[in-house]
């Protein structure tokens, strides 16, 4: 039973890092010294989809299902809810390379955007 839910926190960190990845320059909005957080992760996060390698937490995740005796996926609320989100199934490398570019392409119009509002207000 421990690996299990080691195995789930391990997919919502996974999830976690993945909504950071995507919507963490909105966090700046609150805090701007976050940044610093939200930019390396960005990278990362791009840099993987791109070059086509694996987060590292997917096969800690992986491991850990099998150290509960698991054997794939099916289960509870977090395997059928989260995993399709983090885990797509048949994702070809064409479409992996599409999310790191639309993760890139999201952050850029969020920065964009961010910035802007934030020149604006300052002149105001």
């Amino acid at each position: 039973m421990p690996y299990r839910l080691l195995a789930d926190a391990v997919l919502v960190i996974h999830l976690l890092f993945i909504l950071l990845v995507l919507f963490g320059a909105l966090l700046t909005l609150w805090k701007r010294r976050l940044a610093w957080l939200h930019l390396p992760l960005l990278a990362w996060g791009v840099g993987i989809e791109l070059l086509g390698g694996i987060c590292p937490l997917t096969p800690l995740e992986q491991r850990l299902r099998q150290a509960a005796l698991q054997q794939g996926y099916a289960g509870g609320f977090l395997e059928h809810y989260l995993l399709p989100l983090v885990y797509p199934e048949q994702l070809t490398r064409s479409g992996q390379i599409g999310l790191g570019l639309a993760a890139l392409a999201l952050n850029l119009a969020l920065n964009l955007a961010l910035y802007l509002w934030l020149r604006f207000r300052r002149q105001r």
